[in-house]
Parts: C-alpha cells; sequence; structure tokens
C-alpha cells in the first residue's frame, strides 16, 4: 500500500482554513473575513476610521471576492478544498489582487505599532497573544526565523517575504511556512 505525501502548500492552506472556520462548521464565508479583520481592529483598538482599518477591511473583502471568483462556486461559502484550490490560483493570479504583497502590507502596518517600519519582538508578541491567541512561549521561536537578518526585529521586507513563502514556498522549513506551525 503506498501512502501519498500530501504537498506543504495544501497543508500551509488547509492549517489556516481551519484557523480561519471561526465557527468550525467545515465552510469560509464572508463573517470568517469579517471576524477575522475585527479580532486585528479590536486587539489593536483602531477606530472604524482609523486607514489600517479601513484598509484591512477593503483587503479581507477583495480577497474574499477573489476566492469565490477562483473557486468557481455558485454560492457564498467555501469548503476546505475550494479554499485550497481558489487560494493556489488568487496567489498567482494578481490581475486584480497581489494577495502577498497587497495584504502582507496591510497586516504588516496593523502589526507595527510605533510605525517604525519594523515589527519589534514586543508587537510580534502581541500579535501572537492578542490576535493569534498563541500564549506558548515556544510561538516566538518564528519571530527568529521570520528575522532572516538576525537584526531583532522583523522588516517589512522580510514580513512580506515571509507571505509570500507561506503562500508560495514547497520548503517546510521556510519561514513563511511557520505562520500556522511547523508543517
Amino acid at each position: 500500500m503506498t501512502t501519498m505525501v500530501q504537498d506543504v502548500i495544501t497543508t500551509k492552506l488547509e492549517r489556516e482554513f481551519d484557523a480561519m472556520d471561526a465557527n468550525h462548521d467545515g465552510y469560509l464565508d464572508w463573517t470568517d473575513y469579517q471576524q477575522f479583520a475585527d479580532r486585528y481592529i479590536q486587539a489593536y483598538r483602531l477606530g472604524k476610521d482609523d486607514r489600517r482599518a479601513r484598509a484591512l477591511h477593503s483587503f479581507c473583502q477583495t480577497y474574499w471576492l477573489e476566492l469565490l471568483r477562483h473557486a468557481g462556486v455558485d454560492g457564498d461559502r467555501l469548503t476546505k478544498e475550494q479554499f485550497v484550490t481558489a487560494n493556489r490560483l488568487a496567489v498567482i493570479d494578481t490581475s486584480r489582487l497581489n494577495v502577498t504583497e497587497g495584504g502582507g502590507h496591510v497586516f504588516f502596518d496593523v502589526i507595527d505599532v510605533d510605525g517604525d517600519n519594523e515589527i519589534s519582538k514586543d508587537e510580534f508578541a502581541r500579535f501572537l497573544r492578542d490576535v493569534r491567541r498563541i500564549d506558548a512561549p515556544e510561538a516566538m521561536d518564528s519571530f527568529t526565523r521570520l528575522d532572516t537578518d538576525g537584526d531583532g526585529a522583523i522588516s517589512r521586507h522580510e514580513f512580506i517575504r515571509a507571505i509570500r513563502e507561506h503562500f508560495l514556498s514547497h520548503d517546510p522549513e521556510a519561514p513563511g511556512s511557520l505562520f500556522f506551525g511547523r508543517v
């Protein structure tokens, strides 16, 4: 009997699906993306008129619509398999939205609270605790992996690179492969 090994990108996207499925019903819909954006907005106490909150909602809405378009579904929700397929297509089709670049900048701008164009250890710890709801000490190990130049901060370039790796890299050891735990 032969066992088929699942590819790394599918594993990462399935973990992302599980993290996004707020009500654990086995589907993603727009309310899951609204709740995702709201977690950031609440964690960072952003007002509804804050440009970062508006950018976050705008990105999430456009991203969601792109997923639906690429999934080719008639309804307004996605199964895990549809989500994986739609993400694979949406990430390489940058004609309407560049998921890795656009999304990376939107999330970086929220996490970089002091606006110094880098994410400090304290800012990253806040992101893990308040957005991802992870309080395990080993979760901070990902900070060291994302800080590829070892200067004690995650630059915008390092963050965007990690987002790109999350969606496109088949390397389970790539820093971007750690966003939803070790693959």
